[in-house]
């Protein structure tokens, strides 16, 4: 059977839903459904009780057209997590079906979410939609990032076929903060605009939400720069964006984990401490 036509038949629709809850001084994983291959295996306390841990594993490793794969995480009043993935989610190239992922993010009131997964890399030929929403309620704060890759560079691929979808929705009290949506195409508008991509093959969005936004959490984000590509940091009410593009998916990540470190003490009141698994 032709490679392609192997990725289509081996499909996935796979769902994850997740609740955390604060009870006393300790975050526990007090629900978790799954449909499909879409799983957390444990919850994991590294930095101590009040904050979990949890990485979404997605067995086939890859996405493929016609996969559709949805995320729901919730955080109760109080509580504390942290979700990554354990490596970079790889977009298949597709004989002509879109493959899909949609994250739904709910904090309640004095809630702390951070949404950190590892790269994305969308290979040349992919038909790929990818959306997250966070819907935040009082206090609550969000520390959330995408790194896309376009094309696996690392080999020499470019992205010279294929297409791009993302989505983002963040509400707070029911009010929209931010939304932005964006269509790449190989020689579209949005992937060679000195606007947009500018030719360049990496870019990621790093969001920090909260009531208010400090000065200084501005002032941290626009001197933070990475060591290769370009950075750039506004804010808006309740809302810091961070952006980088450039052509590397390690510099993009080197400096999204910085820009974390700095600002993950004022936004959650916890100390930064790494998920163990981007170190392995």
């Amino acid at each position: 059977m032709p490679r392609d036509d192997a990725f289509q038949a081996a499909r996935w629709r796979a769902s994850l839903a997740l609740a955390f809850e604060r009870r006393d001084a300790r975050t526990v994983l007090a629900s978790r459904r799954h449909d499909g291959p879409l799983v957390v295996q444990k919850a994991l306390y590294p930095e101590g009780e009040s904050t979990c841990h949890a990485i979404v594993v997605h067995p086939p490793a890859g996405i493929v057209g016609g996969d559709e794969l949805v995320m729901d995480i919730g955080a109760g009043r109080g509580a504390q997590a942290l979700l990554t993935t354990p490596g970079a989610g790889k977009w298949y190239r597709s004989a002509g079906a879109w493959a899909t992922q949609r994250v739904a993010i709910r904090g309640h009131e004095a809630s702390r979410v951070e949404w950190l997964p590892q790269e994305t890399i969308v290979y040349d030929g992919a038909r790929a939609d990818i959306g997250w929403e966070a819907c935040l309620e009082g206090d609550a704060s969000l520390i959330a990032w995408d790194i896309v890759c376009l094309g696996r560079t690392g080999s020499g691929e470019r992205f010279d076929n294929g297409r791009l979808r993302t989505t983002t929705r963040l509400t707070r009290g029911g009010r929209l903060a931010w939304a932005e949506r964006g269509r790449i195409e190989p020689g579209g508008a949005l992937a060679s605009s000195p606007a947009g991509l500018a030719g360049r093959s990496v870019f990621g969005t790093m969001v920090v939400s909260a009531p208010a936004i400090d000065d200084e959490w501005l002032a941290l984000a626009r001197a933070r720069r990475p060591r290769e590509g370009e950075s750039a940091a506004t804010r808006l009410p309740g809302v810091l964006l961070a952006r980088y593009r450039g052509d590397s998916t390690e510099a993009a990540r080197e400096h999204f984990t910085a820009l974390w470190r700095d600002l993950r003490e004022p936004v959650t009141a916890r100390a930064a401490v790494e998920p163990r698994i981007w170190r392995t």
